[in-house]
């Protein structure tokens, strides 16, 4: 773990951030400490499906449906748990044709109906997804919405950035202390704030251009960034 050092102000005054009745505090350091980390995604998670237009409702839905049956069967054959498996969106439409009409006058008239089937796979073997996304275009699939890298557990990443942005704030705090020849005392105010959200280094993506029948779709996980920050305040020797 990487933690990012910054600046820090000085206090010698009463300031708000020290509680009013609290006489030791009156002289205090305040300080503010950061951590920063950079990690490897641990799933992917990628939203696949079909869209059809049919004659009928049934004939569309169906369709739909079908290829998305496919998906899923191909997802828990790469051993993807139920927990990670669900439907995203199913959507039925009345679809419409565009006619032009003697005299330059253009009317839409009904043309059957239009469906989509969407299911959000999770894959905690990244390598598969790639084999996965060709597959599913296999089966009839036309629409990837997205793919997305992140982390099952990043409360546990930010609760360590935050001890480590703690640990940031004091010695900091201590290099001040020594810096204007007196020495830290204890702890006066302790806050955090909410992490830097973390970003995938990739967020979406889709199929690149296959040049050969069946080829693996392409994809890098990228990293993910994360952050934390929190502000302290130390008593200084009288």
């Amino acid at each position: 773990m990487r933690a990012v050092l910054f600046g820090a102000l000085l206090v010698l005054g009463l300031a708000t951030s020290a509680r009013a009745d609290d006489a030791g505090c009156k002289r205090h350091i305040s300080v503010v400490g950061r951590a920063s980390e950079t990690r490897a995604p641990d799933f992917a998670e990628v939203t696949v499906g079909i869209e059809a237009r049919g004659a009928s409702a049934a004939a569309a839905l169906d369709a739909a449906s079908n290829a998305v049956t496919e998906v899923s069967a191909q997802a828990r054959a790469l051993g993807v748990p139920p927990a990670d498996l669900g439907t995203a969106a199913v959507t039925l439409q009345t679809a419409t044709r565009t006619v032009a009409r003697p005299g330059g006058a253009v009317t839409e008239e009904p043309d059957g109906y239009r469906a989509s089937n969407l299911v959000t796979v999770r894959l905690a073997d990244m390598d598969r997804l790639g084999n996965l996304l060709r597959q599913a275009l296999a089966s009839g699939a036309n629409r990837i919405d997205g793919v997305s890298f992140g982390l099952r557990d990043p409360d546990k990443s930010e609760a360590a950035l935050q001890v480590a942005a703690t640990r940031d704030a004091r010695s900091r705090a201590e290099a001040l202390a020594e810096a204007v020849g007196t020495k830290l005392g204890p702890l006066c105010t302790l806050s955090t704030t909410a992490g830097t959200p973390y970003r995938p280094g990739l967020e979406i993506a889709r199929p690149a251009p296959m040049a050969a029948k069946g080829r693996r779709v392409p994809l890098e996980a990228g990293s993910i960034q994360m952050s934390s920050e929190v502000s302290a305040t130390f008593a200084v020797a009288q």
